[in-house]
């Protein structure tokens, strides 16, 4: 993972709405215009419900609270398109870096996979390429950390809680009662 660039930042979160008050950000008007465009699709299903017809009707509150979306991302397009861009910042260093989009597309695959693989191997693959990525360590530190991080979490919301995890191909089930077998827990 690449390092602070200290002539551009100083390592702290830029925790200001739109960074600097008096300039754009790289690709805040194009979101911006997302937003004002979501918010008029919503306006347009809500008035598909039952139309305009009475105060009382069932589209009322989801046409008035998706028209105050629309004059709001209306208003804030306005005023961001009106702010100069800011040259020194870019959208691939400062807005999406890389490893941004690199967890995007982990999460993605996370989901596909946790019904076909289940919880604990997908787990798994997810901490150790992840951990990997923003530890830069050794992949044996690396696969230490990761399944001894996901086997406090099995145990907590599996054993403890008694949650369900999709089972995949793991067969949670009877490594469970295997245990509980020697442990003298569950009849033989």
């Amino acid at each position: 993972m690449p390092h602070i660039d200290p002539e551009h930042h100083d390592g702290t979160s830029d925790a200001t709405p739109g960074g600097e008050e008096n300039q754009r950000r790289p690709g805040e008007l194009a979101f911006a215009l997302i937003l004002l465009v979501a918010s008029l699709a919503l306006l347009w299903n809500a008035y598909g419900i039952s139309g305009f017809t009475a105060l009382s009707g069932a589209g009322a509150i989801p046409m008035a609270t998706s028209f105050v979306m629309a004059v709001t991302a209306g208003i804030v397009a306005l005023k961001t398109a009106r702010l100069p861009l800011d040259r020194a910042e870019t959208i691939a260093r400062d807005i999406l870096p890389g490893v941004v989009l690199i967890f995007a597309a982990f999460l993605v695959a996370y989901g596909f996979l946790l019904r076909p693989l289940g919880f604990l191997p997908t787990s798994a693959l997810f901490l150790i390429a992840t951990i990997k990525i923003l530890s830069g360590r050794s992949l044996g530190w690396t696969v230490l950390v990761s399944l001894g991080s996901l086997l406090v979490v099995w145990l907590i919301f599996r054993i403890v809680f008694t949650v369900l995890m999709p089972a995949g191909i793991v067969p949670e089930g009877e490594i469970i009662q295997m245990f509980r077998n020697l442990i003298g827990g569950g009849n033989p």
